[in-house]
């Protein structure tokens, strides 16, 4: 197994941190070779609240990753995550200076550049820009300038913003482990590459992300991400309501959530009960189903009608926004019982459950083609991908056998520049945080 063809993908959630190594294997297929998990206790809606007990569940991760794969863990591909992060439409324009040359990339990249320096609100730094429609001179919805001609190149941008010190907390709590940043990708960008095909990004699509502590949006259209938002309640609200509705202990509400909860109370009878033990010697305490059922029902509600708003505010019932694909929902909350149906009547959507397996090796654990692995799993292709074009733009010629000959090392080696002028960027989503990764980068090297 050739090591620098791995990639490590670091999940660090508000309920668990993962860490999942692995590599694509000759069918194109992700085969994961190790992955650790731990409970996350430094973590709140995403945004680390306690960099010490973080520090600590990252290596008790990485450590059994580490045991279970035999590989040592140098770099990591992060995700961004919490109810810190927010998206923003913004349109711009850029003048030629000779509209009798081609549009090229570095047109391109002087207007996307021209968003970053945007004015925001104190604390707040522009994570990334992904363009959705360009429009050269008076030609609208043009999807690829490069090779036309135009004095005038004016874009629509989707633009995601968060707050720099929670970011930079995150960076800190991964080199405080020993570890270094490969990358970093917005974890609802990670758990769409999991689980949404092309065919539903192009047709449109709203994916669900159910989290412990926040519920993450991304809506899809033609193959380009249109709008994301993250609302701050997840499975945590549920079983916080369901220890207070029972008058039980966390760790039992969590277990009767995940194995008799149910998000539609029709489905149980007044006589389906369980029996909950009771505390140093009490009696056990009778929960019926159906009780359980409208908690969890009550709380999802909510949460899904939270999520509708967004999908309205997108548009999704005109011609321009309409999403064929309907809603795909994943991640450990798309477990509860009857969610795809509560789901389909709330928003009239067509629903299903996505599962991160069908990018996954079949020899692959079965427990990581659960939701709950979804980001993981993306966080895992969206490393292997960095890698891949890592290696794919820098290529070093070989030495002839017989003539002796100076071989030039290529510039991108010899000059050491930073990895963003290497990769090509699109507005498909791919290598869109090389920017923000550089600049983070360097902030935790003058830190140190």
């Amino acid at each position: 197994m050739e090591n620098h063809k791995i990639a490590v993908g670091l999940d660090i959630g508000t309920t668990k941190i993962v860490a999942i190594i692995g590599r694509k294997n000759e069918y194109g297929k992700v085969e994961v070779v190790g992955y650790g998990r731990s409970k996350s206790v430094g973590v709140k809606r995403g945004v680390v609240t306690n960099i010490t007990q973080t520090i600590q569940s990252i290596q008790q991760a990485v450590e059994e990753a580490e045991a279970s794969s035999g590989i040592k863990i140098k770099e990591v591909t992060v995700g961004i995550a919490g109810q810190h992060i927010r998206s923003l439409h913004h349109s711009d324009y850029i003048t030629r200076p000779n509209s009798e040359v081609v549009i090229n990339a570095e047109d391109i990249e002087r207007l996307t550049s021209q968003v970053y320096k945007l004015g925001m609100m104190p604390g707040e730094e522009i994570i990334h820009v992904i363009p959705q429609e360009f429009k050269v001179d008076s030609e609208p919805n043009v999807t690829e300038p490069i090779g036309m001609y135009g004095g005038r190149l004016e874009a629509n941008f989707h633009v995601v913003v968060g707050q720099v010190a929670s970011i930079r907390n995150i960076g800190s709590c991964i080199t405080s482990s020993g570890l270094k940043l490969a990358n970093i990708t917005l974890e609802p960008l990670a758990s769409a590459d999991a689980v949404l095909s092309a065919e539903e990004k192009e047709a449109g699509v709203a994916l669900i992300d159910i989290g412990g502590g926040t519920t993450d949006l991304a809506i899809f259209k033609d193959g380009i991400i249109r709008h994301t938002a993250v609302i701050p309640f997840g499975g945590n609200v549920i079983t916080n309501d369901i220890k207070e509705g029972c008058a039980i202990i966390e760790k039992q509400a969590e277990l009767l959530k995940v194995k008799f909860g149910s998000a539609w109370p029709a489905e149980n009878k007044d006589s389906e009960i369980v029996s909950i033990p009771g505390l140093r010697g009490r009696e056990p305490k009778e929960i019926t189903l159906k009780n359980l059922s409208k908690i969890i029902h009550a709380r999802i509600t909510e949460i899904i009608e939270q999520v509708y708003q967004e999908i309205k505010k997108y548009g999704h019932d005109t011609k321009q926004g309409r999403l064929i694909a309907g809603i795909v929902i994943t991640g450990g909350g798309a477990q509860v019982k009857h969610l795809k149906q509560l789901v389909e009547y709330i928003t009239g959507m067509d629903t299903r459950i996505g599962f991160p397996n069908e990018h996954l090796a079949h020899d692959s654990d079965e427990e990581l083609s659960s939701p709950i692995f979804a980001t993981s799993v993306g966080l895992l292709m969206s490393g292997i991908e960095h890698i891949e074009t890592k290696y794919k733009n820098v290529e070093v010629p070989e030495e002839p056998e017989k003539e002796k000959i100076e071989v030039k090392v290529p510039e991108a080696l010899e000059t050491g520049i930073e990895e963003k002028e290497l990769v090509k960027t699109d507005k498909k989503n791919k290598g869109i945080f090389e920017r923000w990764t550089d600049k983070l980068k360097d902030f935790l090297e003058n830190a140190e």
